[in-house]
């Protein structure tokens, strides 16, 4: 499910504390009002929400979308701890040559150079060792700012669309509780780790689900749960969330994503199919939200269901 960059597939997502296996109970919602266009850039909502369509992209050979049931499970609460600085490889890591801490530093000089600006941000891209997200064949190119494979038809992100959402979705706030959509290899969650205190991500592809756990484990982020499901779900049980970030484009944002958001809260989400548009959604009330378009973006299609 995610991924992005500006004008290239994008795509990341986060550690086993507690991380959850089946999809998600869809929640019954209120009807919520829509998000009716002010002008071309920027609409307030007053009215019903569209219904939800999936990106029209066909399924790939064996991408069989089965239907959600109810056995999502949800772990307790641990003890939430805020990644520090930068992270040291620890003696026997599979570092294999790298000087990681260097090539972070280089990598967040690059970003803050591109117009990063929230430092708060730039610190938790480069506490998390991106090479360990990658195959061990791309671990030369793991510090460069572009997305990579990481199979099943899916990407790690650019670093630079990684900070420019998390950054549009945080604008300056202490975050207590944030959902991504669409974990992938765990990179954008680790990431996420750093500027809030707890962080749920879910993912659609179940092979996906176990490599960010397993890529996750050693930076022992007890903070972040992972969740098996149908992201266009969301996950209501944990709800609401301050922040939400989508990291795979739909025709629309989901209904249920937007009921998920808290008051006050944003959804940063690429929009769109053959043209999309990263989108900021703030939610400035019980039935209003204001819409925002941002800079062309590509992201993988955000796809309905699960894949075992």
């Amino acid at each position: 499910m995610d991924r992005r960059k500006p004008l290239t597939p994008g795509q990341a997502r986060p550690l086993d504390a507690g991380e959850a296996d089946g999809p998600p109970r869809r929640p019954a919602q209120p009807p919520l009002p829509p998000i009716t266009a002010a002008n071309s850039n920027t609409r307030v909502s007053t009215g019903r929400p569209p219904v939800t369509r999936p990106a029209p992209a066909q399924a790939a050979r064996g991408d069989t979308a089965r239907p959600t049931n109810s056995n999502t499970r949800i772990a307790p609460a641990r003890l939430l701890v805020p990644a520090p600085g930068p992270a040291r490889e620890p003696a026997g890591s599979d570092n294999r040559g790298l000087n990681s801490e260097r090539m972070r530093a280089a990598l967040v000089a690059r970003l803050r150079s591109h117009g990063i600006a929230d430092e708060r941000v730039l610190e938790a891209v480069q506490a998390v060792p991106r090479h360990r997200f990658v195959d061990e064949a791309l671990a030369s190119r793991a510090y460069e700012d572009a997305a990579l494979p990481i199979g099943h038809g899916q990407t790690i992100s650019q670093p630079w669309i990684v900070a420019r959402m998390i950054a549009a979705a945080r604008n300056g706030r202490e975050l207590v509780k944030v959902l991504e959509i669409g974990t992938g290899c765990g990179y954008q969650a680790a990431v996420l780790a750093g500027v809030a205190r707890e962080v749920y991500s879910i993912e659609r592809i179940k092979a996906l689900h176990e490599l960010a756990r397993n890529r996750l484990r050693p930076l022992r982020l007890a903070h972040v749960r992972l969740v098996f499901g149908d992201g266009m779900l969301g996950v209501p049980s944990a709800a609401p969330f301050d922040a939400i970030v989508v990291a795979a484009a739909g025709l629309e944002v989901p209904q249920a994503l937007l009921a998920q958001l808290a008051p006050g809260g944003r959804l940063v989400a690429p929009e769109g199919d053959a043209r999309q548009h990263l989108v900021m959604i703030e939610r400035t009330g019980a039935q209003s939200w204001v819409r925002t378009e941002l800079e062309p973006v590509r992201f993988v299609p955000l796809r309905p269901g699960v894949l075992l």
